[in-house]
């Protein structure tokens, strides 16, 4: 079975396991998302959702939010750590959002990535959720289960998974199916104890592959 071949088993299994999947982090607006995602870098989903909460209820609007000072907003964001920095991204970006971009977040790979604290694959999550494009989200779940599944061989980097990924998911698949390795990483395939007896690929994965024949 081919890369691509077994990319599509994936893609199908995991739509029948997942159907509804959609991001975890709670928003209503582009530039939500976009603090959101600055303040999920080694933070949970949940955590941030609360902190965001407290956050828009003092800074409802990006005008609002690009007016405060760093530390006001280091106040807020501290609970999900690596405050001073994460604040600092923040406070540029939504600066930026609102002197170049009349308080709209962009929609191209090269303009999210000019904003301060944008990543791939932040840049990633805002294309495919916001504007619906093609997308790989190569977050820790992705690049994990890349590898054990044998979609990947061994590549931890995130740009190159993305990549690699790139050549083997279809376009259209791309962002869901990102979705879908958070949801089954999450449930099934957990980093310390991935009950690979309950997992919809384990005739497929190479790592449950090997589980099997050394059990």
């Amino acid at each position: 079975m081919t890369k691509k071949q077994l990319a599509a088993v994936c893609i199908e299994r995991l739509k029948k396991e997942y159907p509804e999947t959609v991001c975890t982090l709670d928003y209503e607006d582009a530039w939500q998302l976009l603090v959101s995602v600055r303040l999920a870098a080694q933070c949970t989903d949940k955590r941030v959702n609360v902190v965001m909460a407290d956050l828009l209820g003092e800074f409802p609007t990006v005008d609002a939010l690009a007016a405060a000072q760093p530390e006001e907003i280091e106040r807020i964001v501290r609970p999900c750590g690596l405050g001073k920095s994460k604040a600092r991204d923040i406070s540029a970006c939504m600066r930026v959002l609102r002197d170049q971009y009349g308080g709209s977040v962009p929609d191209t790979m090269e303009e999210l990535l000019s904003l301060p604290g944008v990543g791939r694959k932040s840049a990633n999550l805002i294309l495919g959720d916001v504007f619906g494009k093609p997308a790989i989200v190569t977050d820790t779940h992705c690049i994990r289960l890349s590898n054990l599944i044998g979609l990947v061989d061994g590549v931890k980097e995130p740009a190159k998974v993305e990549a690699a990924l790139r050549k083997i998911v279809p376009p259209k698949e791309g962002n869901s199916f990102c979705h879908r390795l958070v949801d089954h990483g999450r449930a099934v395939c957990i980093a310390r104890h991935p009950h690979c007896d309950a997992c919809c690929l384990r005739d497929v994965c190479r790592f449950g592959k090997q589980a099997a024949s050394s059990g």
